[in-house]
């Protein structure tokens, strides 16, 4: 083990931060932080024509969300071109390169007599011994490592175990094109090198990558760092998580009402576990986080798991915390009015919270249950609530309105011992009560207890909500 552990996370800013990226940057960041060492972010924005600054700041926005800080500075790796040239130039220098001059012309036959030949269409290596004196004239040469003709190349990895690859299989990549600009193989290698990074943790589709990035770092003589190769993330059908399954950036989670710490916890159980552990902190996720831990297989994707995740965590979180959640959800997603609501009585909704957080899996469903405190009358009650409203409902409504009326005592004992009472009085359960009590007070069938809920918004306005629903109106 290195005397201090560095890893990266190293992302292209082409589009939002995908949950898969995020995953890997979990596991590099928990990596990290168990072995006191650093965790880097390094944004591959070498492909200049997919590349924008919107898709960086969403990276950085979702890795800040879901509280993943890196330290220093992000690395930007195409301010680094200058850098992978020189390192090109110098395996020109070791005999580890060449210059090559093929046409496209050259390489579009090649790749096709390959074709027809039944093999990969891979560069010949024609140039790899001749002369740059018999270069055509006028032809701007391309940089291209060379891959030992024999032999094999392995791959150490912490979770594929040892992986071979026949060098004859490997063929001479480009590191630097005709214009002067690096390949990502090269980019790659160089800054993960001059980065100090000791453990490279990325998805198993890289595996390929790493056996021709060893090919540059041997020929630089630079040590290959420790890597782990993590499988993809698939859907609840086993094939590759993607947009039909659902698959969406970190920002979206966000708005769908996931709190961070319930996506770090379900997104850390996808591809690595400690025993049988569910649901544990962020603390515990470090304290147990290995490599070794990692697993070959791969992982399902389980929106019905995300949200009882998210639910456990809901009811476990400070109201004070859920209260801002959902102020600042209310405030992203564009609802106004809930925005304005949950402002305007900060003090009934904390309150409330209690109530609320076992009936919630996400932050949206929260502000929804939270809306009886400032919904405005006479409120609108969506079909469940119409489908109890029966005409005798209302009529048992308006009874206990008048029992209301005379109460003196406006605290839940009271108002329940006057509700059983008048039950009991009406020949009904309890439950015939306080249902219809429900639907006119909050327009819903689920909400906190239906006397919390007279309680909380006061006796003046229950009274005149229950009017409303009943057969006063």
């Amino acid at each position: 083990m290195p005397a201090k552990v560095i890893t990266r996370f190293a992302p292209s800013p082409t589009g939002y931060l995908h949950i898969g990226g995020a995953r890997t940057a979990l596991f590099s960041w928990a990596f990290a932080r168990k072995m006191g060492g650093t965790f880097q972010l390094r944004i591959e924005d070498t492909d200049r024509e997919r590349s924008t600054e919107g898709a960086v700041q969403a990276i950085l926005d979702g890795l800040k969300w879901l509280g993943l800080e890196w330290d220093g500075e992000p690395t930007m790796q195409f301010a680094r071109a200058p850098r992978h040239a020189e390192v090109a130039h110098e395996l020109l220098a070791r005999g580890q390169a060449y210059y090559c001059y093929c046409s496209p012309e050259e390489l579009a036959t090649m790749r096709e007599e390959a074709r027809a030949a039944g093999k990969p269409p891979r560069y010949d290596g024609r140039w790899r011994d001749r002369d740059p004196a018999e270069a055509p004239p006028g032809v701007a040469p391309v940089i291209r490592i060379k891959a030992p003709l024999h032999g094999e190349i392995t791959v150490d990895d912490h979770v594929q175990g040892k992986v071979v690859f026949k060098t004859e299989n490997l063929d001479d990549l480009i590191i630097l094109r005709s214009d002067g600009t690096p390949t990502y193989m090269l980019a790659v290698v160089v800054d993960d090198h001059d980065m100090g990074v000791t453990h490279i943790i990325r998805g198993d589709d890289h595996l390929t990558n790493a056996a021709r990035q060893i090919v540059i770092y041997n020929g630089m003589g630079w040590a290959v760092p420790e890597m782990a190769h993590v499988p993809l993330i698939h859907g609840p059908d086993g094939a590759k998580l993607s947009k039909r399954h659902g698959a969406l950036g970190v920002e979206a989670y966000r708005q769908l009402g996931y709190l961070p710490a319930a996506l770090r916890n379900y997104l850390a159980r996808l591809g690595w576990s400690h025993g049988d552990a569910e649901l544990f902190s962020t603390e515990q996720m470090i304290e147990w986080f290995s490599l070794d831990g990692l697993n070959k297989g791969a992982a399902r994707f389980d929106f019905v798991k995300l949200e009882n995740v998210n639910g456990h965590y809901i009811r476990e979180s400070q109201p004070a915390d859920l209260y801002e959640a959902m102020r600042s959800l209310a405030r992203e997603v564009g609802r106004d009015f809930d925005t304005a609501g949950l402002e305007a009585n900060k003090a009934t909704v904390l309150a409330a919270l209690p109530e609320l957080q076992p009936r919630a899996k996400t932050v949206l469903e929260l502000i929804d249950l939270a809306q009886f405190i400032y919904v405005v009358r006479p409120i609108a009650p969506d079909n469940s609530a119409i489908a109890v409203l029966t005409p005798e409902a209302k009529a048992t409504n308006a009874g206990f309105h008048q029992v209301l009326t005379g109460l003196a005592d406006w605290t839940v004992p009271a108002i329940d011992a006057a509700a059983r009472s008048f039950a009991e009085t009406q020949g009904l359960k309890l439950g015939k009560i306080a249902q219809p009590l429900r639907a006119a007070l909050t327009g819903r069938t689920i909400s906190p207890g239906v006397f919390e809920v007279m309680v909380l918004i006061g006796r003046e306005e229950a009274l005149a909500r229950i009017g409303d629903q009943s057969s006063l109106t």
